[in-house]
């Protein structure tokens, strides 16, 4: 009798040793899994100031919880001028614990319609956008999600600057290119499917040396290119946005209108290229990328060549749940 009792007691006291370590185990595992819910580091670089697209990108990334932005860099012509420009929004918003950093300027006849906005904002001398990026990388090696909506300037001069710490990435996630279709012209539509061949694509085409130069940096390179991007905010939703009348919002209608006096002779729909890249960082599900083999010449084509793929491309969006992302994020309360 009193050995049974010994042996039930042992197989109890193992039963209890089991389920509590087995609890144990749930609990050591739960940091890992807060950790996968954590916010994705990411820093934007973007020519924001010339289309209207970058200040929607903008407004996407700073209403996702997903994202946690380190800090905002600005790339090609007038950098300095651009980095007001994201000072006022910022702290428009409330955000101006996001750093502003301005990359290297470079030569431009290309208008900068917003800014007005800017000047509003005294001048200010910002820290150097290759040198932060490179900085924000050493801090965070492998965490970083580098999101390019701009010329590649910025990035250019990280690469030349130290080319290894560049390549500690997390990833590029850039809008860039033109795979197969062109930029949509007037005419485009008449016919069901018409589409413009294949155009040198603006951001790729004002820097083709910075995009050669990304692509040959040895860091993972997610592509949105003219295929995937060209998603047009039409009348109703832009007018549901414009009347929100949230800080957000409000900076977003006072840049489109800049945007649409300084730039005579194109749609009143603006086209949202580059919140597909913002969206793609959290959200690939809206723009699946396939693994291809690109090219890149001295005049801006990405070409598709057969080979080794060496970046990952978004050949086609789903259009319609990108929008409902993007105006449930940006008229949210």
């Amino acid at each position: 009798m009193m050995a049974g009792m010994k042996y039930r007691g042992i197989f109890l006291w193992a039963s209890v040793a089991w389920l509590v370590g087995g609890l144990g185990v749930g609990m050591r595992t739960a940091p890992s899994q807060e950790s996968a819910a954590q916010p994705q580091l990411v820093i934007i670089d973007t020519d924001i100031g010339d289309d209207i697209d970058d200040a929607f990108a903008l407004a996407l990334a700073l209403r996702s919880p997903e994202l946690k932005i380190l800090g905002v860099t600005t790339t090609f012509g007038d950098t300095e001028m651009r980095a007001r420009l994201l000072d006022r929004y910022l702290a428009s918003v409330g955000r101006s614990d996001i750093p502003v950093a301005a990359g290297p300027p470079s030569q431009t006849d290309n208008i900068l319609t917003q800014k007005a906005y800017a000047l509003r904002v005294p001048a200010t001398v910002h820290a150097d956008g290759s040198a932060f990026l490179l900085d924000q990388i050493r801090k965070h090696p492998g965490e970083i999600t580098l999101v390019a909506i701009g010329p590649l300037f910025t990035v250019q001069a990280a690469i030349a600057r130290d080319p290894a710490t560049f390549r500690k990435l997390k990833r590029v996630v850039m809008m860039g290119g033109s795979i197969e279709r062109g930029y949509d012209g007037p005419s485009i539509g008449n016919r069901p499917g018409e589409r413009r061949p294949p155009d040198a694509e603006w951001n790729i085409n004002r820097n083709p040396a910075g995009a050669q130069a990304l692509l040959a940096a040895g860091v993972p390179i997610f592509m949105m290119p003219l295929d995937s991007t060209q998603i047009h905010l039409e009348t109703a939703e832009r007018e549901a946005i414009f009347a929100h009348g949230s800080p957000l919002t409000d900076q977003l209608t006072l840049l489109y209108h800049q945007w649409m006096a300084r730039a005579p002779g194109h749609a009143s729909s603006p086209t949202l290229f580059d919140p597909v890249a913002v969206t793609y960082t959290f959200r690939p599900d809206l723009c699946p990328a396939k693994p291809m083999r690109v090219e890149i010449d001295d005049k801006g084509y990405t070409r598709p060549v057969a080979g080794e793929p060496n970046v990952q491309v978004c050949m086609q969006s789903d259009e319609q749940g990108f929008l409902k992302l993007l105006l449930d994020r940006v008229d949210e309360k």
